[in-house]
């Protein structure tokens, strides 16, 4: 997804950093921007989302980002679609690096560092949010009585399966009896 795909966006010009000393931030998502960020996260609905850190200067040219990540997501449960309310919270960290080497040929493999961007004028500290946003939302949110639910499928007139059905050597007491009887 492209960056001008995203819902929520908070430009921070490099040229208006200080370089000598940490830029401090915290960034609020907006409420009036929550239902678009819920849904383009696809997720139920977003109560909260923050990052506060700051941006130090590396050498000349580069920048660090050190943050934590917050956020309250509501999800629906993966077994039994109940809302399931998750808090979240992650460290972010990024090296915002001038002279990082575009990637060559069709296929390329990741970097060690995975926390390795490309520094261009901006950094969009709302992108940063947006994307530790997706990293950590649960991909299978369960409810509190999820494990409770007992789900069960058959053609119509079968009997559906039981657990003890399924077990590979179910049937193996019921064959034993039998040759015992036979004998």
């Amino acid at each position: 997804m492209t960056e001008d795909a995203l819902p929520w966006s908070a430009p921070l010009r490099v040229a208006d950093l200080n370089g000598r000393k940490p830029t401090r931030f915290a960034l609020s998502l907006p409420e009036d921007l929550r239902a678009a960020v819920a849904e383009w996260a696809d997720i139920s609905a977003l109560e909260s989302l923050t990052l506060k850190g700051q941006l130090t200067p590396r050498g000349r040219n580069d920048w660090q980002l050190e943050a934590e990540f917050a956020a309250r997501v509501v999800q629906p449960c993966a077994v039994t679609l109940k809302p399931v309310k998750t808090a979240l919270a992650e460290p972010v960290t990024r090296h915002y690096v001038a002279d990082l080497p575009e990637p060559e040929g069709e296929e390329v493999e990741m970097p060690e560092d995975d926390s390795l961007e490309r520094l261009g004028t901006e950094i969009d500290l709302a992108a940063v949010a947006l994307e530790a946003l997706e990293l950590a939302l649960p991909l299978y949110p369960r409810a509190p009585d999820a494990d409770e639910a007992k789900l069960s499928a058959a053609p119509e007139g079968a009997a559906p399966l039981t657990e003890e059905a399924t077990r590979p050597f179910a049937n193996l007491r019921d064959l034993l009896a039998k040759r015992d009887e036979s004998e």
